[in-house]
């Protein structure tokens, strides 16, 4: 059985249930490669995404051996290695719509950045002044430097490589800070209220049970009042479902 498969430009990442035999796996595998010709490499995820650099764990097993990605999305181009960095094709439309969200002269800070699928398409996308593109994985940002080259945005997009609880400490207050956390136990929010000002825009990813969402609610609060910061909270949004009544959550609030 297929649990789901996801496609990156030339690459199909399949997750398989335990109980599928190699065999069936391989089939599985031909009848993509016959049906979409786009597609030239099947992956299998055989473990879960690890550690805060987010590598995930893929095997190869059918078509051009190859890990390198070539992507499009929201008008704009991507390449990187899937064994070096996490990036889902499934956030495709939230980065449209916080793209959207954006307001004329926005200083714009984008956490845990990856190879800068967020930033890319906030900057292609948005009339924000500046984009500021932050991870701590070295092999992303070699990628995020090679993508802000291939979408044209040198003069828009600034990386920042390192560790936020390190580099936030030299930065300044930004307009909005967009947050697309991966599973993490620390929220990071500490550092986001610090970078942040009246007015300031925080879009907040994180997950949980679907009957939980009021507790990263709390959560969100109480790092609020730790950081002596008034919030007011202006959406909450369900992101996508990620596993079995687990879901990917938004919490969109500003500092008032």
């Amino acid at each position: 059985m297929v649990r789901s498969f996801d496609v990156l430009g030339n690459i199909a990442i399949v997750n398989f249930s335990k109980d599928v035999k190699q065999k069936e796996k391989k089939k599985f595998a031909g009848n993509i490669l016959k049906k979409q010709k786009a597609i030239k490499t099947i992956l299998e995820k055989v473990g879960k995404v690890k550690g805060r650099l987010r590598k995930p764990v893929l095997k190869y097993l059918a078509g051009e051996k190859t890990k390198e990605v070539s992507y499009r999305e929201n008008d704009c181009v991507f390449r990187f290695n899937v064994d070096d960095t996490y990036f889902s094709p499934r956030l495709s439309n939230e980065r449209k719509e916080i793209a959207g969200k954006i307001k004329k002269g926005d200083e714009v800070l984008v956490m845990f950045a990856g190879v800068g699928p967020f930033s890319i398409v906030i900057a292609k996308k948005s009339k924000a002044k500046k984009v500021y593109s932050n991870e701590i994985n070295r092999k992303a940002n070699k990628y995020a430097e090679l993508n802000i080259e291939l979408n044209k945005l040198k003069e828009r997009v600034v990386l920042i490589n390192g560790d936020i609880k390190k580099v936030s400490k030299k930065l300044s207050k930004f307009d909005v800070i967009v947050m697309p956390r991966p599973q993490l136990k620390e929220t990071f929010l500490r550092e986001a209220f610090s970078l942040s000002k009246k007015g300031t825009r925080i879009f907040y990813y994180d997950f949980c049970k679907e009957n939980e969402i009021n507790l990263i609610v709390e959560k969100i609060q109480k790092q609020a009042k730790l950081s002596r910061k008034k919030i007011k909270t202006l959406k909450i949004k369900k992101a996508g479902e990620i596993a079995p009544y687990k879901i990917r959550v938004r919490v969109d609030f500003q500092v008032v």
